[in-house]
């Protein structure tokens, strides 16, 4: 039934959706319904219709609007994840038509500042940096599999002049994109380092493994095994002065597929994939020590995933031996080194196995369920990172076995910004002594005060993590 007459409300609260779930707007005329809430133009009043329900709406042959879309607000999914997917698919498949961050608040129908706090949000980055990074990886696509000139790829992937791609690929690729190009069938790359790159954390973090069987780090080098489409290869990583020599060893030759995985991975090794001059700007005093510190990531998803979940509720030395047994276990052997399972193999594997290397059978059962999930198609970890945040944590954390710390701690090492691992122990004691506290906050409140470092909540967690160190 439609809403009784004289019904009493107005756009300003509508708009703050104030009324959203207490009734829809029906436009006859366009034949659509919207919530009180949409962003889209009044329609006159004599066009309008009010129903009480979304069976109501659609049984007058009208369809849900695409902007505020009431059909999953009605269905309890969120509408702005919904919103920042649909604007990131239309980006992704041709970035050329968004000029700016005013073309993409064109397009999703929202203020500058509502597309700002989205993207803060769900991507963490400003838009016009979330942009450049699409146009990107539009680019490099079109350079590996095309024969395009490369200033044509350039203007294909919406960038104004030939310098400005450049400058933007070579910014977050670390190579000109002519150097790209020439990736397929290379054996050895070199990646361009920010100046005044800061190495020692990135190298004691991949040297955190005594027994050295799937990364070590010796000097200036890191060694890394990695799985590729065409078999198990070697990572060599030499930070140089001129930048950081990726050399690469394998049995047999790979396509370039398998160079563009190690390239990407090489890029998340050595923390390269963020900007950290934004933060060091915005909090100048706290970073002033460890200028420079970047947080390592992990170079693929799933080596993310599955050492979050090894290292639930135990000591990292404890986990670092666990991990190891995994790897052995269930990695492919290349030299003297193993490479970290695939999700095929750890699905695989029975939760006795584990458990004989001295793994609980629950956190067993978590590792192998999870790994099933990714091979199933289920769960898509290596796409994680290109999806909104918010949607990335709550598809994690309905996994069996993922917590918000597993979750969160996957967002970070997996390149997310804003991502703080409430819960962690290190984490609250390194507020707790930042704030002079009594004692250690809850995750509640270790959730409030880290609320002061967003949108850059990953490197701030870095740099607590490594106050506690000086501190020592």
């Amino acid at each position: 039934m439609t809403l009784p007459k004289p019904f009493s409300w107005n756009r300003d609260d509508a708009r703050a959706g104030k009324f959203n779930g207490r009734f829809i707007i029906g436009v006859l005329t366009t034949g659509i319904y919207c919530l009180p809430s949409c962003p889209a133009r009044p329609p006159k009043p004599e066009n309008v219709r009010l129903f009480t329900t979304e069976a109501e709406a659609n049984a007058a042959g009208l369809r849900a609007c695409k902007r505020c879309r009431p059909d999953l607000f009605y269905r309890g999914e969120d509408e702005d994840v919904a919103l920042f997917d649909g604007l990131s698919a239309r980006v992704t498949a041709s970035p050329a038509d968004f000029a700016d961050a005013s073309a993409l608040a064109r397009a999703a129908g929202v203020s500058l500042t509502k597309l700002g706090d989205l993207f803060r949000d769900h991507a963490h980055l400003a838009p016009a940096g979330w942009l450049r990074r699409e146009r990107v990886r539009r680019a490099a696509s079109l350079l590996l599999s095309g024969k395009d000139k490369v200033v044509d790829i350039g203007f294909e992937a919406g960038f104004e002049s030939e310098s400005v791609f450049h400058r933007q690929f070579l910014s977050q690729m670390r190579m000109t994109p002519g150097a790209w190009r020439a990736l397929d069938g290379a054996t050895a790359f070199l990646l361009h380092l920010p100046p005044n790159y800061r190495a020692q954390e990135i190298l004691a973090y991949h040297a955190r493994d005594p027994e050295r069987i799937c990364e070590r780090a010796e000097g200036n080098r890191i060694w890394k095994a990695l799985a590729t489409p065409d078999g198990p290869a070697v990572l060599e990583l030499s930070l140089e002065r001129e930048g950081a020599w990726a050399k690469i060893h394998a049995d047999t030759k790979l396509g370039r597929d398998s160079i563009a995985a190690l390239h990407g991975a090489a890029l998340r090794m050595l923390s390269l994939t963020n900007d950290i001059a934004p933060f060091e700007t915005r909090h100048a005093d706290f970073v002033s020590r460890r200028r420079g510190l970047r947080m390592p990531l992990l170079p693929t998803g799933f080596d993310a995933l599955c050492w979050a979940i090894i290292g639930q509720q135990i000591h990292v030395k404890f986990a670092t031996s666990l991990r190891s047994d995994f790897i052995r276990l269930a990695g492919e052997k290349i030299g003297d080194m193993y490479t970290h399972p695939t999700p095929e193999r750890t699905a695989d594997l029975d939760i006795a196995a584990l458990h004989g290397r001295r793994y609980s059978r629950s956190k067993a059962g978590y590792l192998i369920d999870a790994a099933a999930a990714v091979a199933r198609g289920d769960l898509d970890i290596e796409g994680l990172t290109r999806m909104s945040a918010i949607a990335a944590e709550k598809k994690l954390t309905a996994q069996r076995g993922i917590g918000t710390w597993t979750a969160r701690y996957i967002l970070l090492r997996g390149g997310f910004a804003d991502a703080a691992p409430v819960g962690d122990s290190a984490l609250a004691t390194a507020l707790q002594r930042l704030h002079n506290l009594p004692e250690r906050p809850d995750p509640d409140q270790s959730a409030r005060l880290m609320s002061a470092f967003a949108p850059h909540r990953s490197l701030a967690t870095m740099h607590l993590w490594s106050s506690l160190k000086e501190a020592a």
